[in-house]
């Protein structure tokens, strides 16, 4: 079927403002009568807090409020575990913990008072490796985190842990005795940041009636609104969040830390309280994605067929579990390892640490990014070991339709094998290559995910129509994948569709963005309100001409009423809001749903490494994708070229390296991210068929391109100079250090 709309590239509803600079984020508001804020953070990553003296801050002139934790209710935070003080009080966890605040009339003020502020600290010992956190004898950094507000359940005598999670399928050990070889690798990935634009923000103001206005640099609003209530002992009803812009997120704007700074402070002072990280602060004390150590034990036939899977991940999740939308998020996501091949027998076992460094929140496909780097380079090494062409041995084990995935999934048109085999035919995958030059291969997949999403949509008497939303716009466009889909259902151009945005007030109920689910989502809601206020509207027209609903009938584009007489939607729609005698509005709510469809991605990099300094330099990339129907093929690419330098980075630089406790790369000359200059040729090829769960059969990409390019890179350097790196990022260093060992 031929669409006006959908399937083109659309230009960005919002991008005129975005590249004009009339986007107003959450650092651009302006609150008459608003104080600063600027936080005192701890120096060291554990100790006990002695004292805490703010006299002389409080007398320096500017000053309205100065807050330790002393000064405030004992409140732990959280988006699902509570277990993080606004402030800390007793004992600092890592460096950067906020001990202070202060609120002036300007940020030079604001930071002179945190100078001011004296703190006493008693050090303690700390532990920053995952691996020793668990052993026994460790520092502990929480004396029983099992009491903690919807800490999950744990059943074990380690030390430190935030969370865990055991699944299986199949006999294992009987697997693992039953082949022919068993092969035990274990990786690490580092310590990440999200490495968006813009620093979190946040501003709130209380009026004389308790009213509380929140603007925010947050995915989520209607999960701020309420978690700060239910944190804070408030009324919901009395807290109204402006749903602005996020200059980008990656899973790093969901905290709710700020908010609750913000609030006491504004309390104290009886004026506004704005709160701007700088990106220093961002890096430092900011959440983080977790390091992980991954090791995997995997039995395989004689025939080279996977029989067997053992996994076991330990996460580093950092001081606090408090910034996960749910304590076990990231614990899950190795649940679903190897999930495109064929393993009759698995076992998977995760755990999440306290440790002694900034707190890790979701990142990007929790957990996923470092998991399918192990899996995916264990493949490699094990196709090598038994000789085997690495596609070839992908061959062997991926799904085919039909198949179930290694926990049982019952998956819908697996297209696996049509992933691998259009990635290795662009990329040049058997053609002769130069001395140093390697290809490498690595497979994913991910379904889209689902949350409650609300659209209100209002037929003007000229025709304009409104779609009210209440989900922020955080980057991919999903205002203008709206636009796109309402302007098709209701046969109007896109121009005439305004997407808009208010507050929790008046906005639509929205469970936020993140799990790739905005298209799914509220491309659902939006779909949904259209076609329920277009049934409104054919009914009203009828009333109107005089005949049934029925009566009216869609022939080529247009609408036949009785008589045969042919007219526009437009005109329907014109006949309706007369009949109507005002604006037709309609709202709509759609209830997540996940169905068993998944999207699968290959990717093929291939790689030129110095044998005489180990440097790496990525020629080209190619990346496959089974994209159901692309809805916009502008923002669709701009999604894919996203992810794919997302994953470079992953591979080759970023690091937020931990020195004596304390982060070592506080600033972006230090903490290093791809430029344009790092980006090789890149390739996309796209597999379309109208089989995906989202409206108009599309299906996710958001966070599927960043995922398999770290075990391509590394799986094509081992091919280049014969080289396995196990640990991220894939460094000259290393490589060298390799290369020196021969």
């Amino acid at each position: 079927m031929a669409y006006k709309t959908v399937g083109k590239a659309v230009p960005r509803l919002e991008g005129a403002e975005k590249v004009t600079g009339q986007t107003r984020y959450a650092a651009d508001i302006d609150v008459p009568d608003a104080l600063w804020a600027k936080l005192l953070r701890s120096p060291l990553p554990h100790a006990r807090i002695l004292k805490v003296d703010s006299s002389q801050a409080t007398q320096l002139p500017g000053v309205h409020a100065v807050i330790s934790g002393a000064d405030i209710p004992l409140v732990l935070t959280g988006l699902r575990m509570k277990d993080m003080p606004v402030l800390a009080r007793d004992r600092v966890r890592y460096v950067g913990e906020p001990v202070a605040a202060v609120a002036a009339v300007s940020p030079e003020i604001a930071e002179e008072a945190l100078n001011l502020i004296d703190v006493q600290y008693e050090e303690l010992p700390f532990v920053t490796d995952p691996l020793a956190a668990i052993r026994p004898g460790a520092p502990l950094l929480h004396d029983n985190p099992a009491a903690y507000k919807n800490a999950p359940e744990r059943s074990t005598e380690l030390p430190n842990v935030q969370s865990l999670g055991q699944w299986s399928r199949g006999d294992v050990e009987a697997g693992l005795q039953k082949a022919t070889r068993v092969f035990e690798h274990t990786f690490r990935t580092p310590l990440g940041f999200h490495a968006y634009i813009e620093p979190h923000a946040c501003m709130v103001r209380i009026d004389e009636r308790s009213q509380i206005e929140v603007w925010a640099s947050n995915k989520s609003p209607f999960t701020l609104r309420d978690r700060l209530a239910r944190d804070l002992n408030l009324d919901a009803k009395n807290i109204r969040v402006h749903i602005l812009p996020v200059g980008g997120d990656f899973g790093g704007k969901t905290s709710v830390i700020e908010a609750p700074i913000c609030y006491f402070l504004a309390e104290r002072a009886g004026k506004p309280v704005k709160l701007v990280l700088n990106y220093a602060e961002d890096l430092a004390a900011a959440p983080h994605r977790h390091p992980a150590v991954i090791t995997l034990r995997t039995g395989v036939a004689r025939d080279g067929r996977l029989c067997a899977l053992q996994a076991k991940v330990i996460f580093s999740g950092g001081a606090y579990a408090a910034l996960k939308a749910n304590a076990e998020v990231t614990v899950q996501g190795p649940r679903r390892v190897a999930s495109y091949y064929r393993i009759p027998a698995i076992q998977v076992e995760t755990l999440c640490a306290y440790t002694n460094q900034v707190s890790c929140t979701q990142t990007r496909t929790p957990g996923s990014p470092q998991v399918v780097f192990a899996m995916e380079s264990q493949i490699d090494i094990i196709a090598r070991e038994l000789s085997m062409d690495p596609v070839a041995f992908r061959r062997k084990n991926l799904l085919n339709d039909g198949d179930s995935s290694p926990f049982g999934q019952k998956l819908q048109n697996i297209l696996a094998h049509e992933t691998l085999e259009k990635a290795v035919a662009a990329s040049g995958w058997k053609k002769p290559k130069a001395k140093n030059v390697g290809r490498g291969v690595a497979v994913y997949e991910r379904p889209s995910g689902a949350g409650r999403s609300g659209a209100a949509i209002t037929i003007e008497s000229d025709g304009r129509v409104t779609v009210l939303v209440g989900v922020p716009d955080v980057g991919p466009g999903i205002h203008t994948v709206v636009q796109q889909i309402v302007s098709e259902v209701l046969e109007v151009k896109r121009e005439r569709v305004n997407v808009r945005v208010e507050d929790t007030d008046s906005s639509p109920y929205d469970s936020g963005t993140g799990g790739s689910k905005s298209t799914n989502s509220v491309g659902h809601a939006g779909y949904q309100a259209a076609s329920e206020i277009k049934e409104k509207i054919i009914a009203l027209a009828a009333a109107r001409i005089g005949c049934k609903p029925e009566d009216i009938k869609a022939e080529k584009g247009r609408y036949i009423t009785p008589g045969r007489k042919r007219i526009s939607f437009d005109e329907l729609m014109r006949l309706a809001v007369e009949e109507n005698q005002s604006p037709i509005t309609h709202l709509s709510v759609y209830e997540p749903s996940r169905a068993a469809i998944t999207s699968f991605a290959a990717q093929v990099a291939e790689v030129e490494v110095d044998p005489a300094t180990g440097q790496v330099k990525v020629k080209k990339l190619t990346t496959v994708h089974d994209a159901g129907r692309v809805l916009n093929r502008l923002t669709y690419q701009g999604q894919v070229d996203g992810g794919v330098v997302t994953g470079l980075g992953f591979a080759l630089m970023e690091d937020n390296l931990v020195v004596d406790g304390k982060i070592a790369t506080a600033n972006l000359g230090e903490f290093k991210i791809p430029s344009a200059a790092d980006v090789p040729k890149l390739t996309t090829l796209l597999m379309e068929s109208p089989t995906g769960p989202v409206p108009f059969q599309g299906k996710a990409i958001g966070e599927i391109p960043n995922v398999p390019t770290a075990a391509a890179v590394a799986n094509a350097i081992a091919d280049a100079v014969g080289v396995r790196i196990f640990d991220l990022p894939l460094t000259s260093e290393k490589i060298h250090a390799e290369l020196s060992k021969r």
